[in-house]
């Protein structure tokens, strides 16, 4: 089984190939459209149990992402206990990515 977070740096070289993760963002909307990272699945925290087996691929390599990592590796353990076990949460979150990764992602 996948370790429960994944770097922002392995994320990066994951994207970048044929079958790249799915990315899921659990934060609110307001926060999405402040800062979002490119093809990345808007599912607030409060509506992943009633979405995730309607929307979400259990065999999928899933990238969950949040503000600062808290949230995602909150939904990525609750992914795993319902089957999804390729699911990981993204180190430090959007907030680590804007600030080691991609400046152009705005700090909020």
């Amino acid at each position: 089984m996948l370790e429960p977070e994944i770097t922002a740096e392995a994320f990066i070289q994951q994207r970048q190939q044929p079958n790249p993760p799915v990315l899921l963002d659990v934060r609110e909307p307001w926060e999405f459209q402040t800062a979002s990272l490119p093809d990345s699945l808007l599912m607030p925290m409060g509506e992943v149990t009633s979405r995730a087996h309607q929307e979400l691929d259990p065999d999928a390599h899933i990238v969950v992402l949040c503000h600062h990592g808290a949230r995602s590796l909150s939904v990525t353990m609750w992914l795993r206990n319902q089957g999804f076990d390729n699911a990981q949460s993204l180190a430090g979150g959007i907030d680590h990515w804007s600030r080691t990764i991609d400046p152009a992602v705005p700090l909020y």
